[in-house]
């Protein structure tokens, strides 16, 4: 613990350091631990229609239909924890290491606890998270969904997630992180931990929609086996204050796959510090890993890290930004890192404006010019590129839909 306590103080010294390559310090001291007198939901039906509205605009869908399995959670506590399925397991992280010994092994394994302040901060104030499970051959046609809810102002949420594909089974998820009425600044850092076995297949896709004041720092690892499958979709369309994230795989298994997509929109005054990372550990292992970035007025840090470590290994790496506006900023950060003979990894990055020929063909054609500017910002943001299966897919396009008039 006083382990915990020393890094918890020197990574504020790291982060200030750092300050030009990883965005703003967030001074975790300025948010209350604990909300005062906040009053809950007893279920998903207690929940008001701005509420539920909130939770839609993040993917989550309370009626629960075409969905196995829902986890909500708001604030510090732990309102819904169900599943439809037997072979899927779904509760809060702290139910789940009451119950599996055997689970304190995958905690704090694919994560670094000293990796930073927000790490130490989460392990010294943990607050549930959810945990979920397909156990050996579990097939689900469709996602499960967790919600995690910011409802009390000026409140540090931090939350420890674990998500486990067992052999042969496969898992959809989306994870929603939300808030309705936030009044004042409020944080959310969200520690997730994916595991996937051999044969395994997730889909993990996150869909944000915070408010203006709100700082985020998702902290996210996973650890791919033999012939394992990670999909995953990042989504952020809403004003932010600032959110820092970074998520890491590893493909530790031979023929073991991960694809990494994102789609982000800067309002003016947000930072979006995005990336991903990938270490290609085992032979025929493949990675891919494609962002589409908008910057109205506001800041965008579009990373990504290739790192090929045997060979064979094939990866890619591509990103493509337009700036709207006359103050909006892109910074796209492509690295690549070839450690052996025989790795095949490339990149590709472009960052511009709409054109105006673009906009003039569209008007020719009977659109206004706000008409043809939605048209193109609406194809650049073609969910299409996740190559998400159906039910999915349906998911993300209402949440753009829901946000398209205010992005415009």
């Amino acid at each position: 613990m006083q382990r915990l306590k020393n890094s918890l103080d020197g990574k504020a010294h790291l982060a200030r350091d750092k300050k030009s390559l990883f965005g703003a310090d967030i001074d975790l001291r300025q948010f209350r631990k604990d909300p005062e007198r906040a009053e809950y939901p007893s279920g998903i039906n207690g929940l008001t229609e701005t509420q539920s509205r909130a939770a839609l605009q993040a993917g989550i869908d309370f009626s629960e239909e075409e969905r196995l399995g829902t986890f909500l959670q708001m604030d510090h506590n732990v309102i819904h924890a169900v599943s439809g399925k037997e072979d899927l397991e779904v509760m809060s992280t702290t139910h789940a290491l009451q119950k599996y010994d055997w689970l304190w092994d995958y905690y704090w394994r694919a994560v670094e606890v000293d990796a930073d302040k927000y790490t130490a901060y989460a392990q010294l104030n943990p607050y549930h998270g959810y945990f979920i499970r397909a156990l050996p051959g579990a097939k689900a046609v469709f996602p499960l969904q967790a919600c995690l809810f910011l409802k009390t102002g000026g409140l540090a949420q931090s939350v420890h997630n674990i998500i486990i594909a067992e052999e042969n089974s496969e898992l959809q998820v989306i994870t929603g992180c939300t808030t309705d009425t936030v009044r004042g600044s409020g944080m959310h850092i969200g520690i997730s931990e994916i595991y996937i076995k051999k044969n395994a297949k997730v889909t993990f896709t996150m869909i944000h929609n915070w408010q203006e004041d709100i700082a985020v720092r998702p902290r996210t690892g996973t650890i791919v086996e033999e012939n394992g499958v990670f999909l995953s979709n990042y989504i952020c369309l809403k004003p932010v204050k600032d959110i820092q994230m970074y998520p890491k795989a590893v493909l530790a298994g031979r023929n073991a796959l991960a694809r990494y997509n994102s789609i982000l929109y800067a309002h003016p005054g947000s930072t979006l510090d995005v990336g991903s990372r990938v270490n290609l550990s085992a032979q025929g292992s493949r990675a891919e890993i494609i962002a589409r970035a908008i910057s109205h007025n506001g800041t965008i840090i579009s990373r990504g890290n290739l790192r090929g470590e045997v060979a064979p290994v094939k990866a890619h790496l591509e990103c493509r930004g337009l700036i709207m506006g006359n103050k909006g900023n892109i910074y796209a950060i492509p690295e690549l890192e070839g450690c052996q003979e025989g790795v095949d990894m490339s990149h590709e990055a472009a960052v511009g404006k709409i054109a105006k020929e673009e906009i003039e063909y569209l008007m020719a054609r009977g659109l206004s010019a706000d008409e043809a500017q939605s048209a193109i910002v609406r194809g650049f943001l073609d969910v299409s590129i996740m190559g998400l299966p159906d039910a999915l897919k349906q998911e993300v396009d209402k949440a753009i839909a829901s946000c398209e008039q205010e992005v415009m």
